[in-house]
């Protein structure tokens, strides 16, 4: 072996170490974000009158609380424990619920006033934030499109987000157009919103998930690791976005929240399009395991 190929093999190993550190780091933040995530909920959730006096957002908070400690927490538990044991669908998997642990903590903290939960809150959206990032510089791309069935229907996955992604970004451009010709605020969703949850649901919305949403559908079209990435987690959090905002809907209801309605017509085909989509996407990825695990 020439000096040049010793260069080369110990440049690979030490890539590789590399890796498999960063997947370790991303693992024990995911950790600690599933922990903080699950101890912010359950005080939500049992701490009366710890989101203040505004009762709408309050409940709309609840809500979220009680996905994120009986369905997200768990899930994300279970998708560690398959990535800690080298599987790619598990990585994906986690990094899908991180994503949706950014997104839901965003309101937390940039959505309403300052309440007793504020560092655990802001805790967690930066651990999660930062398990997100780590998670996405773990994955082994190569391995990742090896482990793509050739079978997996990717464009029509692809088609479903850019479909996802251009429905949502003209719902709210249109809404703000039509803000700044008639002087009247955005109405938002079906919940009960204060004008800066509402204000604050349309900014992340344009300024990430709908860039991301087509990014997506770009790259998943063309087949490559990074549109699988993307995909998975723009899919799985957007699965638990919907979730969290009908059982919103049922909290507000449920408390009596002026205006509130239990239930908006458009979400069961919307969930449906997320579960379908997530599932092909999941589902086209072997169960065989990463090299750095």
């Amino acid at each position: 072996m020439t000096d040049s190929d010793m260069r080369v093999v110990m440049k690979g190993d030490k890539s590789w170490n590399d890796l498999a550190v960063t997947n370790r780091t991303a693992l024990v933040l995911a950790a600690s974000a599933a922990l903080l995530a699950l101890l912010a909920s359950v005080l939500g959730l049992t701490v009366a009158g710890i989101y203040g006096a505004d009762s709408g957002t309050a409940h709309m908070l609840r809500g979220f609380d009680l996905v994120t400690a009986a369905v997200a927490v768990p899930i994300l538990g279970g998708a560690l424990w398959e990535a800690g044991h080298g599987s790619l669908r598990g990585g994906l998997l986690t990094a899908g619920v991180l994503g949706y642990l950014v997104y839901t903590y965003a309101y937390y903290i940039f959505g309403t006033g300052f309440n007793d939960l504020f560092l655990i809150h802001t805790a967690t959206f930066s651990v999660s934030l930062f398990a997100l990032i780590t998670s996405l510089a773990s994955f082994d791309r190569q391995a990742l499109r090896d482990q793509l069935r050739q079978r997996t229907p990717v464009r029509t996955i692809a088609i479903l987000l850019a479909l996802l992604g251009v429905s949502l970004g003209a719902l709210w451009v249109f809404w703000a157009v039509s803000a700044v010709l008639t002087d009247a605020l955005p109405p938002g969703s079906s919940l009960v919103e204060t004008d800066s949850v509402v204000h604050l649901g349309m900014a992340l919305d344009l300024a990430v998930l709908v860039p991301t949403y087509l990014t997506a559908a770009v790259l998943l079209w063309r087949r490559t690791a990074w549109g699988v990435t993307l995909a998975a987690i723009a899919l799985v959090s957007g699965v638990f976005h919907q979730v969290t905002y009908m059982m919103a809907l049922v909290f507000q209801t449920a408390a009596g929240v002026p205006g509130s309605i239990p239930f908006d017509p458009a979400e069961p085909l919307i969930l449906a399009l997320y579960v379908v989509a997530a599932v092909l996407l999941l589902a086209g990825i072997r169960r065989t395991k990463r090299k750095d695990s």
